[in-house]
């Protein structure tokens, strides 16, 4: 049997200068004995698994709403093809797998109903009273939220962990909320998951499009990216129908693209400055793990014709006028009754403000437990 001590052995000998090492961690919030048979970092990812924030996110929206069908991304499968990506550029790279997929794994924790309707939503009531956003919220429940100890509130999770979690790409200033060095930039586990979630949206959002039949492959023709992606796969024309096996091809050849040209950019640019500490890459004016100029602007064309195409087509603006409407009467009747919370929620206003206290509550909530509350709140018919 290996011990942690082995184990951290291990990654000394395996790991880059610039890789940040379990033996090294920064400690926790509150003082706990070490794992005998885990590094800090493999147990911050046990906990994060073992969360009830984490169960719920098999039941919260990615673009389509859970009961839209059985194929279409959810939260959870999101972050799972996250948590894989990472860990492979991880590898790649020298620096700690497990702290990168603990960092992927907690994610995404924060982020309410519905998706981003129900975050922007959240935002627009909570904004006379410090606004709403799914990456501190995600930080709170790994923090504070999570009641799963006696000893303490939170996971309490490895202050490397947290930094990862608060320096997760955001115009919301996460780092001055969370007593962080707003100048400092994440380690490079903390890039290689930042540039991951968005790399695996972008490509499983492309994959939900096509299968819903939001978007036709010949559409796809005026990106350059999907003629990159022909050519490399060999086709004489570009397609106007995809089945089932040939889509899966094209998305699984997206990925590749993207991972290999940030893995041969990276490499680059870690050549080049020769970080000898995680400290090193922390102070350096960019991110280190990037994509090449040439297919950053592929990215955001992607990321452009999605957003034209699938996220403001119909099925899922009425989807998101529907979540909308859950949200808003549920936060509104909460706020003006909150005799209506449940017991854990009133305990919470003695800590919280009412607002906040609403807010959590509904963040917490699945797909399925929102549109639940909304009818024992407003369907005559339903049991309170």
């Amino acid at each position: 049997m290996l011990n942690r001590e082995q184990l951290e052995d291990n990654e000394a000998l395996i790991l880059a200068d610039y890789a940040a090492l379990s033996r090294n961690q920064q400690g926790r919030l509150y003082p706990e004995s070490e794992s005998s048979y885990r590094t800090a970092f493999q147990r911050d990812r046990d906990r994060i698994i073992h969360s009830a924030a984490f169960r719920r996110l098999e039941y919260k929206t990615q673009v389509f709403a859970n009961d839209e069908g059985d194929y279409y991304r959810t939260r959870l499968t999101h972050t799972l093809e996250v948590a894989q990506i990472a860990r492979t550029m991880a590898r790649a790279l020298r620096a700690n797998e497990d702290l990168v997929e603990a960092i992927c794994l907690g994610h995404d924790l924060g982020h309410p109903p519905f998706g981003h309707s129900g975050e922007d939503t959240l935002n627009k009531l909570m904004q006379d009273h410090g606004g709403f956003n799914h990456n501190y919220q995600s930080y709170r429940v790994v923090t504070e939220l999570e009641r799963r100890y006696p000893q303490f509130t939170g996971l309490n999770l490895t202050r490397d962990t947290l930094f990862g979690l608060a320096k997760h790409e955001t115009d919301y200033n996460l780092s001055e909320r969370a007593g962080l060095d707003p100048k400092l930039r994440g380690t490079l586990e903390a890039q290689i998951a930042n540039i991951t979630d968005e790399l695996a949206y972008n490509a499983h959002d492309l994959d939900d499009g096509l299968n819903a039949g939001l978007i036709e492959p010949g559409e796809l023709a005026e990106l350059e990216i999907w003629r990159l992606l022909c050519d490399r796969l060999r086709y004489t024309s570009y397609p106007t129908q995809l089945d089932e096996i040939a889509r899966h091809e094209f998305i699984r050849e997206l990925v590749g693209v993207f991972v290999d040209d940030v893995l041969v950019t990276t490499t680059a640019q870690l050549e080049e400055v020769k970080p000898t500490s995680p400290r090193m890459v922390q102070e350096q004016g960019a991110n280190l793990v990037c994509y090449s100029g040439a297919m950053h602007s592929m990215e955001k064309s992607l990321k452009a014709f999605l957003y034209e195409n699938m996220y403001y087509s119909f099925r899922v603006v009425r989807m998101k006028r529907r979540a909308e409407r859950f949200i808003e009467q549920i936060f509104t009747t909460l706020v003006a009754d909150p005799r209506q919370l449940p017991k854990e929620c009133q305990t919470d206003l003695k800590t919280y403000p009412l607002h906040r206290v609403v807010a959590d509550y509904i963040a917490s909530m699945t797909d399925r437990s929102a549109v639940l509350e909304y009818r024992r709140l407003f369907d005559p018919l339903m049991r309170p």
